[in-house]
């Protein structure tokens, strides 16, 4: 039965006041969480292999994102404004849907924010690691001289060994994290500052030098394939992560002030934020210097993680060969102190993206273990710092290897399956509660829902279905591994089990 083991919304209200985090974050610092967690490798690192699916019209992949998330955050926006809990999505879907397809939303959730802080990571040591090959220290040591040795640049499943940077900054946030979420939420602001500093910057030197001609073919990779992975939809089911954040302002609902008001306000507002950067920072970077994507012997363009696709990229200069797209961009076109100080803006403002994958997967496990469905031990809060220590270290140690080992624009495609499967959770929720509870109070009500939520579901199948092959067969295997667990743990020891308190 799909509606089983319902958990009412007044149980989860109660159960939050229980164990509940303390609320120190305004309106202000929650849009800026928002553009903290949405700005940052989709466009600092992600607009390159977007380039390779779609050519120009990843433009229209832009607006096909933000449309799907805008659509999905106006959900997320009224059940944030009615459970101003932690949990975000998988604590909607147990008060809607049931445990058994919350277990699989919050367990889907991992593949969002764990896999996603680690896919961050290893696109900030990709900046880091190109400003250090283009730093000379004024001349005290030759171009290059600063570069790390090729074993430490990239992970083991990326032709390398062991991404020694990617590791050590995500170590750096979870200490950051630990100490505490209004010290981290201030370190975001001037975080978020930076970055949007040096995206103005890119836009008012790319924009002006935009070629026409450079547009064309707009469409080289079409609108998409039976298979995924290529074309405008391709381009758009990667391009997706670019906006992955947004929703981490709803796990933040339990430590907001006056969250009825301000969680909409930040879910809403950043993301009008970064859709507008986003576009003007698309049609800079492909009209200045072209985004045409390197085509196969089918007239197809290249998988961006393939061997032929690296051999094709060996001596390339392309757009879309970059790992530091933006900074590269202004290179091409004659700004090379100034590529690198996008380089250094992207290594400055890149750990705020890090640092809300991170929250948002911490504040996710946090909820999950005070429903009795994973241990105990993991809702332990700090007495100093009031924070979920526990569960923040051992997520730490988790991303922080995995970006040591892996390639961005793969795991990339994997985080995304777990999250389009929680926005059409959402969705699917925000009706169901609709004729389950009319009469409930709604402080911010999802207009025209009857047409937006839907929509919202359809998009989300969209995409997922023009994710890369591998990454739908990933979400596959994880959510089986995560029914193995619930079945031997999770089911037994829920605080709605029979016997269990609650």
């Amino acid at each position: 039965m799909i509606f089983w083991r319902v958990k009412p919304l007044d149980q989860i209200l109660a159960t939050a006041e229980r164990k509940s985090l303390k609320r120190q974050l305004g309106p202000v610092q929650l849009t800026l969480l928002g553009i903290g967690a949405v700005i940052g490798t989709g466009i600092f690192v992600l607009t390159a292999e977007a380039g390779q699916k779609a050519g120009p019209s990843m433009m229209i992949a832009f607006v096909i994102a933000a449309i799907v998330c805008g659509l999905a955050a106006l959900a997320y926006a009224e059940l944030a404004s009615m459970l101003p809990v932690s949990g975000s999505a998988y604590t909607y879907t147990y008060g809607v849907l049931g445990e058994m397809l919350a277990w699989i939303v919050g367990w889907a959730l991992v593949l969002e924010y764990a896999v996603g802080a680690a896919v961050v990571s290893v696109g900030w040591s990709g900046y880091m690691n190109g400003l250090l090959a283009h730093t000379d220290l004024f001349g005290l040591v030759a171009p290059g001289g600063l570069a790390l040795p090729a074993y430490l640049r990239t992970g083991y499943y990326n032709g390398g060994g062991f991404n020694v940077l990617a590791f050590g900054i995500s170590l750096a946030v979870t200490y950051l994290l630990v100490i505490g979420t209004s010290k981290s939420a201030r370190v975001n602001a001037v975080l978020v500052t930076i970055k949007i500093i040096a995206l103005t910057m890119f836009v008012c030197i790319a924009v002006p030098a935009v070629k026409h001609a450079n547009f064309e073919p707009f469409l080289p990779g079409g609108w998409g394939s039976p298979m995924g992975g290529v074309g405008v939809l391709g381009a758009a089911a990667s391009i997706f992560f670019a906006y992955v954040g947004f929703d981490a302002v709803s796990t933040a609902a339990e430590e907001t002030k006056n969250p009825n008001r301000n969680i909409p306000i930040g879910l809403i507002g950043s993301l009008v934020v970064c859709t507008i950067f986003y576009l003007l920072v698309g049609y800079g970077a492909a009209g200045s210097v072209g985004a045409q994507p390197i085509l196969g012997p089918n007239g197809m363009p290249l998988d961006p993680g393939s061997p032929e696709m690296a051999a094709a990229c060996a001596q390339s200069q392309a757009l879309v060969c970059s790992k530091e797209p933006l900074a590269h961009v202004l290179r091409l076109l004659g700004h090379p102190a100034l590529g690198n100080w996008i380089g250094i803006a992207a290594i400055l403002a890149l750990p705020s993206v890090i640092l809300m994958m991170m929250f948002g997967q911490t504040r996710i496990f946090f909820t999950m273990s005070r429903d009795g469905l994973l241990p105990e031990m993991l809702s332990r809060i700090h007495p100093r710092f009031h924070t979920p220590h526990v569960i923040t270290v051992i997520t730490g140690v988790v991303v922080s290897i995995c970006a040591a080992l892996f390639p961005v624009g793969k795991l990339a495609d994997t985080s995304n399956s777990g999250t389009l499967l929680a926005f059409a959770m959402v969705s699917i929720g925000v009706l169901i509660l609709r004729r389950q509870q009319p009469n409930r109070v709604r402080p911010f009500r999802t207009p025209a829902a009857w047409i937006v939520c839907p929509l919202a579901v359809i998009g989300c199948l969209l995409l997922f279905v023009n994710l890369s092959l591998t990454a739908k067969v990933v979400f596959v295997v994880w959510a089986g591994l995560g029914l193995i667990l619930y079945s031997q743990y999770g089911y037994k020891r829920s605080q709605l089990a029979p016997g269990n308190s609650v």
